[in-house]
């Protein structure tokens, strides 16, 4: 087996870096010595992997399809590898997850953090975006969805976080400034920060109205296409605005940001974990997705 993985690193680095230097400087091996490497490496192929020129060097095709099998066979014995760390108690090895934006910056990233921590020998890849993430065709193990999951394939399992609450919120200042509202007419005629939608729209706010939630226009002094420049808007002075509570709950602590109107705060867009059924859950996969439960799970 040994004779049969001789070569495959520098090859590998090689490739990727797209000369015998480069590759070189990355192994921390002379270029003479990565340049034999993958001479033996032809030789006992019976095969020329790459098209060499003055400028660069290209796989050949022979050298693309080697080049794929490679990869994919040191990917099967890292993981392998990070099975038995796994069974000896320690999480190990990549893990994809993907996250909103703004959620992901200011409560994913804390929790992962603690958990490199935690794990040492564990490497999460982590991937922002508010689009919508297909997780079988990027490959993400975990994702934090935002959102109900009524339309979500039923190969993806899903374990609730918890439900954000949406409260209408100002700073200190402002409402030094202009006065704290008492009801909805007169919180209408301030100054209204509002979320901006993708089309440069204003959001409707929401108000609690009986058993139900009532929805109305609101007419904006700003509008903000970003959940975190809306609450930075906030601590401005410049206006009240309505916001969930995983983003300002830091501000609403230090007294930086104040509720108002408390009795019209609705409940928001649930929060959940996602992963593919299909993939088995790992002890790697399975450990991840309870500590993230308990970091992040929602206490309203």
């Amino acid at each position: 087996m040994s004779d049969h993985l001789k070569g495959i690193v520098p090859f590998l680095a090689t490739a990727d870096a797209g000369s015998f230097t480069k590759a070189a400087e990355r192994l921390h091996l002379t270029s003479s010595a990565v340049s034999k490497s993958v001479a033996r490496l032809e030789a006992r192929l019976g095969a020329t992997l790459f098209e060499r020129s003055t400028r660069k060097l290209k796989l050949s095709s022979a050298g693309q399809a080697y080049y794929a099998t490679c990869k994919r066979v040191l990917q099967e014995l890292s993981d392998a590898e990070n099975v038995l760390a796994e069974q000896e108690g320690e999480l190990a090895g990549t893990v994809r997850i993907g996250v909103p934006a703004s959620y992901g910056r200011m409560r994913v990233m804390p929790a992962l953090i603690a958990l490199c921590e935690k794990y040492p020998r564990l490497q999460p890849s982590i991937g922002f975006s508010d689009r919508f993430v297909d997780l079988f065709e990027e490959r993400i193990d975990i994702a934090v969805r935002i959102g109900a999951p009524g339309h979500w394939p039923a190969a993806l399992g899903q374990m609730q976080l918890g439900t954000e609450r949406l409260i209408f919120c100002a700073s200190p200042a402002y409402l030094a400034r202009h006065g704290t509202p008492n009801d909805i007419e007169t919180l209408e005629r301030h100054d209204c920060i509002a979320y901006g939608r993708g089309d440069g729209t204003a959001s409707p706010w929401l108000f609690a109205h009986g058993e139900g939630v009532e929805r109305r226009a609101v007419r904006a002094r700003l509008t903000v296409g970003d959940a975190e420049a809306q609450t930075a808007a906030v601590l401005a002075g410049l206006g009240i605005a309505q916001q969930a509570t995983w983003l300002v709950q830091e501000h609403l602590a230090a007294g930086a940001i104040v509720e108002v109107l408390p009795g019209f705060a609705t409940p928001g867009l649930p929060l959940y974990l996602a992963w593919p059924l299909a993939r088995q859950l790992t002890i790697k996969t399975g450990t991840l997705l309870h500590e993230l439960k308990q970091r992040l799970s929602i206490d309203n």
